[in-house]
């Protein structure tokens, strides 16, 4: 039974914690049958292609991956892409797509699961034709904490909103996000507070432009560092960028890939009167950050940072 795969069906923009229960329940389901933990997901966002517009997504293909397999285990992340005849594919016809090209031995779906045209598949289906097929299925009812269902439109809204130790709440870990260090204007480096540019991805949530106190990884170590989300007003910038400022870290990042975790948010961008004043209030936003995790425990950092 190794070829073949307990498969966990959604799209899983934020693996939160709603999609933790249902991942949770997919490793456990494998460990019982023998099988592979498998998640089955989408490349690609379905309501660009059903809808004509695909919503800001909270991570990545390749973080949307790393949370799966890190954090809950699964053994492997299987992207499909929802083009046009995957979005005009009979449900039954993508149940046995599941059982004969990617070894199905069961799934877990959630309970508000659609698939196949025109979205007629839903979980009660699956679950009839699992019967059917002699396999396990599992469906995941509603999760919520205090009352709010948690879904991955609630997460974005607070990020928009700037309200990330509330999303870490709903998420179960911190808001992340990775990406390669490129060349800035060195601006910084002529304050004192050298900062390593992120450009970030078009087709992902923006956070509430700001300052945050965040934890970055780097070659398998962390560091602290104030992050600067926004246009740069001091300096008439016009793009969005992400600036970390690392502190206590010396080295060269340019070309490299890093990954900040956002725990709190400091204060709003605003634009100063002149580059001292701008300085000023780093020094004053690097105090809070110290002081924030100062005050935290090195294991709640890990649990939350996951990675």
């Amino acid at each position: 039974m190794i070829d073949k795969r307990i498969i966990a069906l959604g799209f899983f923009d934020g693996v939160h914690r709603g999609h933790g229960q249902l991942l949770t329940q997919c490793r456990k389901m494998a460990d019982t049958h023998h099988c592979k933990a498998a998640a089955v997901t989408f490349s690609n966002h379905p309501d660009g292609l059903v809808f004509g517009k695909s919503p800001e997504l909270i991570n990545t293909d390749a973080d949307r991956s790393l949370l799966m397999q890190k954090k809950y285990g699964i053994d492997e992340v299987l992207m499909l892409p929802f083009d046009k005849k995957m979005m005009n594919m009979p449900w039954r016809d993508f149940f046995d797509m599941l059982c004969r090209e990617y070894k199905a031995a069961g799934i877990v779906c959630g309970h508000d699961f659609c698939f196949g045209a025109r979205g007629e598949g839903n979980a009660q289906c699956l679950k009839q034709a699992c019967a059917e097929a002699g396999m396990p299925c599992e469906v995941i009812p509603e999760q919520k904490i205090d009352g709010i269902t948690i879904s991955s439109t609630h997460i974005r809204s607070l990020l928009q909103d700037g309200q990330v130790e509330q999303a870490a709440e709903f998420l179960g870990h911190y808001h992340m996000i990775s990406g390669q260090v490129i060349s800035g204007r060195k601006l910084g480096r002529t304050l004192g507070i050298p900062t390593a540019n992120i450009a970030p991805k078009q087709n992902l949530v923006q956070l509430k432009h700001g300052v945050y106190a965040c934890r970055v990884h780097i070659e398998d170590e962390y560091y602290i560092a104030v992050t600067n989300v926004g246009k740069r007003p001091t300096v008439n910038g016009h793009h969005v960028t992400i600036e970390p400022w690392i502190l206590d870290f010396d080295g060269d990042l340019y070309g490299k890939d890093i990954r900040l975790s956002f725990h709190k948010f400091l204060r709003p961008e605003q634009k100063f009167a002149s580059l001292e004043e701008l300085k000023a209030a780093i020094c004053e936003d690097e105090k809070a950050t110290r002081a924030y995790f100062s005050n935290i425990k090195p294991d709640n950092c890990k649990i939350l940072d996951v990675i």
